[in-house]
């Protein structure tokens, strides 16, 4: 049985792959020389032709990447680099707490190192070259460090969390560890802004003026309580914009890039903060979290009935069954269901950026949404031909051009 799991896991991998690449090629189909007729209006002739070449670059880039990426971790499962892994771990510590910290913290640290010249060719070359990056070599190397020191205290202390809950509760193991992951992912979803954002940005109460004043005013306008609103100084390390919501409760916030400010208009600033407030005023932050929670809980469920099946760590090579082993065979055999599941997702996340746009166009401008859509399009280099298989598979939002016709259409009431 454990022979059958080892293919189907490089089955899943391959194919994976396979249909990633044929979704990358469909969008390149979209690529054009001249100027669409669709687009013009949003992009000039010059800066269409930087935007195809700055997509034609990344297009590159990736397929090496992911290329690179689909290799070692093939070659992981083909010479049984996990059960590698795991005789280290187990060779250091017998706790099987600590060893399992071990496991995933050399997969993720070695990862990390290894990805790390790409994310430099990247950040330094591909993004330099199209005028975005704004990080200095210091920022990066601190990013780095800083990403390591809180994905090791939140992420290994909620494994370790989790795996002692199974030691203690076995059959049970899943509802606790739910109950578990639920609070936690409550809490980062109320103090996320207030406690990790800060480590790696500075965010500053957007200061009185014309532009808080007409915020406030749409605010309460709509009924929207909102006395924090933060800007983040998004240009440490991008000149790309954006703007999102986030919190719950007393603690929600909107949080502005400073690029997005210095690149818009005052209507159209609060156009997109409309559109922020919609998905409040529509429950889609709410939705999102229960829905996102339930899966969890389903995802635990399924884990708990194959944890102990001793054919799941023997497909990786391990005779013994452990925690971690099976954890990491579960993942790669869950990933299909998760890519079904991550359409669906698509889908309602495509018809809530509808109802948001419909917010913000009834209660405040179409015209001043459109035209700030159109300015962090252009700015940020978007896609805006996307082919419509990558869109139905990969877009959480509608594509620009979509959105616009749906605009236009509240123009005409």
């Amino acid at each position: 049985m454990h022979e059958i799991l080892f293919w189907v896991i490089i089955g899943i991998i391959v194919i994976d792959f396979i249909f990633e690449k044929y979704l990358d090629y469909l969008n390149t189909t979209k690529w054009s020389d001249a100027l669409p007729d669709e687009v013009k209006g949003i992009y000039d002739e010059a800066k269409y032709k930087t935007q195809q070449a700055y997509q034609r670059e990344n297009h590159r880039f990736g397929i090496l990447t992911s290329s690179f990426s689909f290799i070692i971790t093939l070659g992981m499962f083909l010479f049984f680099g996990f059960a590698f892994v795991d005789n280290i771990a187990w060779g250091i510590s017998a706790n099987s707490i600590i060893a399992a910290l071990i496991f995933f913290g050399i997969l993720m640290f070695v990862s990390d190192i290894i990805n790390t010249p790409f994310s430099v060719y990247d950040t330094f070359k591909i993004e330099e070259k199209y005028g975005f990056n704004k990080t200095t070599p210091k920022t990066f190397v601190f990013d780095k460090i800083k990403g390591w020191l809180v994905g090791a205290l939140i992420g290994g202390g909620l494994l370790a969390l989790i795996i002692f809950i199974y030691q203690k509760t076995q059959n049970m193991f899943w509802i606790y560890a739910w109950i578990t992951i639920s609070a936690f992912t409550i809490f980062m979803a109320m103090f996320y802004s207030n406690l990790i954002v800060p480590l790696f940005n500075k965010q500053i109460p957007l200061e009185d003026g014309e532009l808080r004043d007409a915020i406030k005013t749409f605010s309460d306008k709509v009924g929207f309580k909102l006395d924090n609103i933060f800007v983040i100084n998004g240009s440490k390390r991008s000149t790309k914009a954006n703007a999102y919501f986030t919190g719950l409760g007393a603690k929600k916030r909107i949080v502005l890039y400073d690029t997005l400010i210095n690149d818009m208009e005052i209507n159209e600033l609060v156009a997109v903060l409309a559109h922020e407030i919609g998905h409040y005023k529509k429950k889609h932050v709410i939705q999102g979290l229960l829905i996102s929670l339930a899966q969890t809980g389903v995802v635990l469920f399924i884990f708990s009935l194959l944890i102990n099946n001793p054919n799941l760590s023997k497909a990786l090579g391990v005779d013994i069954p452990n925690f971690h082993i099976g954890l990491v065979a579960f993942g790669i055999l869950y990933s299909p269901v998760s890519f079904v599941l991550g359409i669906f997702m698509n889908i309602l996340s495509r018809k809530n950026e509808y109802q948001a746009d419909e917010f913000a166009a009834v209660n405040f401008n179409p015209v001043d949404l459109a035209s700030a859509l159109k300015k962090l399009s252009v700015k940020n280099l978007s896609n805006l031909t996307p082919h419509k298989k990558y869109v139905f598979f990969h877009y959480s939002h509608p594509t620009l051009l979509q959105r616009l016709v749906y605009l236009k259409s509240f123009e005409k009431k």
